[in-house]
């Protein structure tokens, strides 16, 4: 039975992303912090569809300095971990908090690293194992109103292509996936205005689904992309090639 933990497993995407590799017949550790009832639907939705397999909630707040030793301790082994965790902050940087940034640092950077350093040596026990990325064509262009947001994307990415090689003699195959407009919740907050603006600068025409970022992540980790790492997959019709 092999096994993934799933960062992020109670937002939009990271509920596709476990339904997908559920249905791959991958047994899941589900993270979430205070989306408990989310967590809980997805769960029991899994397994109902998958009686075989397992499906176990873990629960830290990864904004805080310990989340990745809160959450490594809840763990067991496994063969792939997914980083679909993530919030932005849509200020200015000159109205941007210490808070803010040290929250956004420790979500998408410093935890995230420090759990997959605890997990290595899971990870170096098989032949191959898997870890994923879910960051951002704003860690690959920026984005005014969002600048520390676009740091610690670009930081994600980064930290991609380095432990890429770092972890090749091991085994690991290390890739990120950096999605355009994905409809959930982080982007129901803008008008439609907003929209109709950004729709016109993606040459498809068209949003994205969790499901398409979904189906990328089981991908890179299906066997069928073992030659590939450290590689940072746009997905973003267009908007930003």
């Amino acid at each position: 039975m092999k096994h993934a933990v799933i960062l992020g497993a109670s937002g939009g995407i990271g509920r596709a992303i476990g339904r997908k590799l559920a249905a791959s017949g991958w047994s899941l550790f589900l993270h979430y912090h205070t989306d408990k009832d989310s967590a809980v639907l997805l769960q029991r939705e899994l397994q109902a569809h998958h009686p075989n397999s397992q499906f176990i909630l873990v629960n830290a707040d990864l904004a805080q300095h310990d989340g990745a030793v809160t959450l490594s301790d809840q763990i067991g082994h496994v063969q792939a971990v997914i980083v679909s965790s993530g919030h932005t902050v849509m200020k200015l940087l000159s109205d941007t908090s210490e808070a803010d940034m040290d929250s956004l640092w420790n979500v998408h950077v410093k935890n995230p690293a420090a759990l997959i350093s605890r997990l290595s040596p899971q990870l170096r026990s098989y032949d191959i194992s898997y870890v994923v990325f879910i960051g951002s064509i704003w860690g690959n262009t920026g984005a005014a109103g969002e600048v520390m947001y676009s740091t610690v994307k670009g930081a994600q990415h980064a930290f991609v292509k380095a432990y890429a090689k770092e972890a090749a003699y091991s085994g690991i195959r290390v890739n990120a996936i950096a999605p355009g407009w994905i409809e959930t919740d982080m982007n129901s907050v803008l008008s439609e205005e907003d929209r109709q603006m950004v729709m016109e600068q993606i040459p498809l025409r068209q949003t994205g689904s969790p499901e398409q970022v979904a189906d990328l992540t089981e991908f890179l980790i299906s066997g069928k992309a073992d030659y590939m790492t450290g590689e940072i997959l746009k997905l973003n019709g267009g908007w930003y090639i």
